[in-house]
């Protein structure tokens, strides 16, 4: 394990995530994330340089429907279940004099 942790970072990380982590479940972390960046470093070793950068890893296609303009003035339909109304409009009761 060539990425060794210390234990200010784990105190740090700590404090970012707002953990309080006992002895043991900080000597954990550290085992862990050591083993995390040296997979990360195994990784780094891998000739890449055929492979076209990407996004995702499956293809993105858009989900969304088209956005068509249609007549969207359904006032009476909207006006139907007002209680009261004047002049295609609701009418409320007033706020402040």
């Amino acid at each position: 394990m060539a990425n060794v942790i210390d234990d200010a970072a784990i105190e740090y990380i700590g404090i970012l995530a707002k953990l309080e982590l006992s002895e043991e479940e900080k000597e954990a972390a550290k085992k862990d994330m050591g083993r995390m960046l040296d997979h990360i470093d195994q990784l780094n070793e891998l000739d890449t340089s055929g492979v076209e950068p990407m996004s995702h890893v499956l293809p993105m296609r858009n989900v969304f429907r088209e956005d068509v303009v249609t007549n969207g003035d359904g006032r009476e339909d909207v006006l139907f279940n007002a209680p009261e109304q004047k002049e295609d409009m609701f009418v409320v009761p007033k706020t402040f004099e």
